[in-house]
């Protein structure tokens, strides 16, 4: 994450890989570089995944004055695939994809109010080659009655996910990664609410999550269902949307039981 509710935001990369955010918050315009990043690494104790260096100075009073006096993008229009809730994007001539989105990850769940600082839009920037990460989100029953997503992150074939976190499931490290699910026209109201977030799986990189009654609060089942999750490393953030199971079916529940036996042996995803 860069900043929070930032408006007018610009981006532009020069050739030696280094990023210049123009935005405005706070009534003043900001500029910050980033660079030193790309993709991601796959989960290893001991390690630091990879990340930003970041000068919110803008280059003005550090070493990278002349860089920003000079600064000459390089980049081309954005070539990449198709994200939700882009701000800017551009692609460098090395292929290289940079995008900036905006994301409201701190709403408070089960469809209550959120306070000011829950309701902040996030600036979050990403540098990648290649294939995105696998995020792969699906729809099926748990206790024949309640509506379930199930799925799971990868990264180069291998699961995402941290090696510390709170008691409530917030990381600890910058490996783990919540998946925050939201509902569509709910008991909470209507449009999109936060229903929860929670933690990828060690190891596997899966997850799951039940829309039965959790404490007081009205079951959030919804007309349909999306899901969003920071990327690893640098790369960018992930979306899904979907439309609610719908009533029971004891043939389809049957499959999705079978994959998630098969996709998560030893995992607590497994859910009949």
């Amino acid at each position: 994450m860069i900043t929070r509710n930032a408006t007018g935001v610009r981006l532009a990369v020069n050739r030696s890989g280094v990023a210049l955010l123009t935005y405005r918050t706070g009534g003043q315009v900001h500029h910050t570089l980033a660079w030193g990043a790309i993709n991601a690494r796959t989960p290893a104790r001991g390690r630091r995944q990879v990340s930003f260096r970041l000068d919110y100075s803008g280059g003005w009073g550090s070493r990278h004055r002349d860089i920003w006096r000079g600064f000459r993008n390089a980049c081309g229009p954005y070539e990449g695939p198709e994200l939700e809730w882009m701000a800017a994007g551009c692609t460098a001539p090395d292929g290289s994809h940079w995008v900036i989105q905006k994301w409201r990850r701190l709403l408070p769940p089960y469809g209550l109010r959120p306070t000011p600082t829950q309701s902040s839009v996030e600036l979050h920037l990403s540098h990648w080659s290649g294939d995105l990460p696998e995020f792969v989100v699906k729809v099926d029953w748990v206790y024949r009655r309640f509506d379930h997503l199930y799925g799971w992150l990868r990264y180069r074939g291998k699961g995402v996910y941290g090696f510390k976190a709170t008691r409530y499931g917030s990381p600890l490290d910058n490996w783990g990664r919540n998946v925050f699910v939201d509902t569509y026209n709910s008991r909470y109201g209507r449009g999109w609410k936060r229903e929860n977030g929670f933690l990828t799986h060690r190891g596997s990189g899966a997850f799951c999550y039940g829309f039965y009654p959790h404490g007081s609060r009205p079951i959030g089942k919804g007309d349909a269902y999306r899901t969003s999750v920071m990327g690893p490393g640098v790369t960018p953030i992930l979306f899904w949307t979907g439309l609610a199971p719908g009533p029971f079916d004891s043939d389809l529940d049957a499959v999705a039981n079978e994959e998630q036996a098969s996709l998560f042996t030893n995992d607590k995803c497994r859910v009949k």
